[in-house]
């Protein structure tokens, strides 16, 4: 017994402990549940604050009458309004409902205060703005807007300063304020016209390319510099060699936009549709990002009734369509950005020479407030030409420097144009409307319900005497270099009723030779211009549903060129296996960048291994950002080397056949070390994909968590397809693309058809955060009334009268 006894206690005592630790530790791990589900409780009942109220009764003082906004299920506002004073207030108040962060991210990127809110980090950006000038070319614009515009823009100020100040007092700021630890300042006018100004810089005009221009012949002989050049000058340019400036340093920080942030527009008369009635078809290609860039809504009163989209900040319907007419634009792509030499005087280096004398510039004092820092002092100079941009980063230490020409900075109207267009009925009216709108200049196409189709290349558009004056810098001391004049608009290129039946625009070139005005040294690649002509000049029965499919079109008309010539040039090299089987899969391939097929991984990528192997020891990565026209020239480069012609950047590099070899070699290699040994088992969507990033994604991975959502989505097209999907090389990311799209049929005007991606909620509780990139993707579009009844609900009430 004593023995029994003696064995069992400690089996017991052990038990007992271990039970006990056992306890203690599922009483942490509840604790820890608790405390998170609390945690998650208390932050998604503040996160889920903020969202947007889409039913219930809002009382809004400034009102003057109710305004009824129905919210549809993908999301768009409706906003019913019985006069513009309402109707304006509130779309200010929707918006700001919806998208406050990115709006206030906007004003801020724009007018070159990220800092006060980013911290450090975002000097050099805020130096660059400030340089440009975007907000000082707003407030200038503002002086020149009649009452009217001036009107709506208050009242949609107001709209917005309604929200903010509601949302501060009931803490219903979106969460991103809290993260950045800062609150919105109240909406002026001035924000919404400087928001439209950084419109017309992401879509460029070519300083950069001067620039690089510029650097090519001071680095290199003449002839290699000018094979680099979009297009090889008629009467060689003149270029001051003495005192140069150093391009590389001077614009290392320079924000530059995408080189073909561009489009698809085209339109179709009823000659070529089933119905009819002509069709419409737009996808402006901007980066893309959460919140989309664009936001839609629909705007009603008894004078208009309106539906499209907006750059979220801004009043009214920059594209869509009302209930007699539809239109959509695409980039012009003008030179309208001139870079100007400047000499400076050494002994008063405020002074800049012009006609042999000295002329004084304007110094405008732009402090920068930095977040947990010192304010920085910061002065911009301007000549007569505008501001000097090439010390924004540094003074360059020369008494030859770069100032910058630009339509943009002058004062114009756009917001009067959108606003007259808004109430077109017919062509007459849209283009009178069309002479408001002057940067940036952009491919116009417009269809009405009465049959007519029409485009129109609208905006200031610099008169050059010689166009390769403007391939490089002009001498800003010589009078005969000045801009003096724009083309007249009724001299703008312009197209109505074509007899082929149809007109549409992809960036490429606009004009042909007999056109009398220089508009522009580089255009687009051809591709997806030729590919949306071709598949539009086979039927004349075409439909909605053929528009939709047009744009969600991956057929790369630049590998249907080049594959065959690279193989023929390619046959007579000593090829390893892997590069045999390669060169046979693309022998067979039909040429659609679709996201399950090698073929497309393998092109591009080589391709882009052939940019790297021509370029990449010759130019600077500081220097390479500038190099705008890159993709055109490589294909310039491959055709001439093709042909037999004398090409120094491919004989420097071995001739045609090595690059085209070792660039192959080097891309599979790559291939086979990223996505193995088996090529039929590689897709073009394990490298290629979308994402839609939040601008806070970036900050840290838990942020990135929330604000992302989603993970990356395989998707097809390229930069050269009708789906246009441009990428990042390192990554394979896509990151420029169609940020909307839109297609109308005349044959029942009042229903739209559209695709934002990812989503037209910019609050990520939102049902429609993220509800669009799948749609984005798979080309799965929405449908939009002009007349709408819609469960959501809200009432915007005037204050009652006591």
């Amino acid at each position: 017994m004593g023995m029994e006894e003696a064995h069992e206690f400690p089996p017991r005592s052990s038990k007992k402990r271990k039970r006990s630790k056992k306890t203690i530790l599922l009483m942490i791990v509840g604790i820890i549940v608790v405390l998170l589900l609390a945690a998650y409780f208390i932050v998604s009942g503040y996160t889920k604050k903020s969202l947007a109220q889409l039913e219930g009764t809002i009382e809004l003082p400034m009102l003057e009458h109710e305004v009824v906004v129905m919210t549809d299920e993908d999301g768009v506002p409706h906003i019913q309004a019985e006069n513009d004073h309402d109707l304006y207030m509130a779309q200010g108040y929707v918006q700001a409902q919806d998208r406050m962060f990115q709006m206030e991210l906007s004003r801020r990127q724009a007018s070159g205060t990220l800092s006060e809110v980013v911290g450090d980090s975002a000097i050099d950006n805020d130096k660059y703005f400030r340089t440009l000038g975007l907000r000082r070319a707003a407030e200038k614009s503002y002086d020149l807007y009649t009452d009217e515009g001036k009107q709506v823009l208050d009242w949609f100020a107001e709209g917005i300063n309604t929200y903010i100040a509601e949302a501060k007092e009931t803490g219903r700021l979106p969460v991103e304020f809290k993260l950045v630890g800062s609150e919105p300042e109240p909406w002026t006018p001035i924000d919404s016209l400087t928001i439209g100004k950084y419109m017309a810089f992401d879509l460029g005009g070519h300083w950069e390319q001067q620039a690089f221009n510029y650097y090519l012949l001071n680095a290199f002989d003449e002839e290699k510099a000018y094979e680099l050049f979009p297009s090889y000058p008629k009467n060689k340019p003149e270029i001051i060699g003495e005192d140069e400036i150093d391009v590389a340093s001077s614009f290392e920080h320079a924000v530059v936009p995408p080189s073909f942030n561009g489009s698809n527009n085209w339109v179709v008369s009823g000659e070529k549709t089933a119905s009819g009635m002509p069709l419409l078809a737009d996808d402006p290609h901007l980066g893309l990002a959460t919140p989309s860039i664009w936001y839609q809504m629909h705007l009603k009163t008894d004078d208009v009734n309106v539906s499209g989209v907006i750059f979220a900040g801004v009043p009214g319907i920059i594209l869509g369509q009302n209930e007699q007419i539809a239109w959509g634009v695409t980039n012009t792509g003008p030179d309208v950005q001139q870079l100007y030499m400047e000499k400076q005087n050494p002994e008063k280096p405020g002074e800049f020479l012009f006609e042999d004398e000295w002329e004084t510039a304007t110094v405008i004092d732009e402090p920068i407030k930095v977040k947990d820092g010192k304010t920085e002092d910061y002065q911009v100079k301007e000549t007569r030409h505008g501001p000097i941009v090439s010390e924004f980063a540094e003074d360059s230490g020369k008494d030859t420097v770069f100032s910058l020409r630009w339509t943009a900075l002058d004062p114009t109207t756009e917001l009067e144009s959108i606003l007259e267009i808004n109430r077109a009925t017919n062509w007459k009216e849209f283009e009178k409307g069309l002479e408001k709108f002057l940067a940036p200049a952009q491919n116009f196409v417009f269809a009405s319900k009465d049959g007519t189709i029409a485009y129109k290349a609208n905006g200031n558009i610099p008169i050059y005497e010689d166009g390769d004056d403007a391939l490089l810098p002009l001498p800003g001391w010589e009078k005969k270099h000045e801009w003096t004049d724009y083309i007249p608009f009724d001299e703008l290129p312009r197209v109505v009723n074509p007899e082929k039946g149809f007109i549409a625009s992809a960036n490429n070139k606009v004009v042909g030779e007999t056109y009398p005005y220089h508009i522009s040294n580089m255009w687009a690649q051809p591709y997806r211009y030729e590919r949306i002509a071709e598949v539009l000049e086979k039927s004349d029965e075409l439909t909605a549903i053929d528009m939709k499919n047009l744009q969600m079109d991956t057929v790369n008309l630049q590998a249907r060129e080049f594959v065959p010539l690279f193989a023929t040039h390619l046959k007579n090299a000593e090829l390893n296996e892997v590069e045999k089987e390669a060169l046979a899969l693309l022998g067979k391939w039909d040429f659609d960048d679709d996201v399950e097929a090698a073929e497309p991984l393998i092109f591009h990528r080589w391709m882009d291994e052939i940019e790297t192997n021509l370029y990449a020891d010759d130019i600077p990565d500081n220097v390479m950002h500038l190099f705008g026209g890159q993709a055109q020239t490589t294909d310039m480069l491959l055709r001439k080397a093709a042909q037999g012609d004398d090409s120094i950047w491919m004989e420097e590099n071995g001739g045609l056949e090595k690059v085209l070899h070792t660039s192959l070699s080097k891309t599979l290699a790559d291939l086979t070390d990223e996505y193995g040994k088996d090529l039929s088992a590689w897709n073009w969507g394990g490298y290629h994909k979308v994402q839609f990033h939040h601008p806070l994604s970036a900050v840290s991975p838990v942020l990135a968590f929330f604000f992302n959502h989603e993970k990356p989505v395989p998707v097809g097209g390229s930069s050269v397809t009708p789906m246009a999907a441009s990428y990042n090389n390192e990554t394979g990311e896509v990151n420029h693309g169609a940020s909307w799209r839109f297609v109308a049929d005349m044959n029942d005007s009042e229903t739209g058809f559209h695709i934002v991606g990812p989503g037209q909620s910019g609050h990520f509780r939102s049902e429609w955060y993220h509800d669009q990139m799948k749609d984005w993707v798979d080309g799965t579009y929405h449908e939009t009334k002009l007349n709408v009844d819609q469960e959501n609900k809200l009432l915007l009430t005037p204050k009652e009268k006591d």
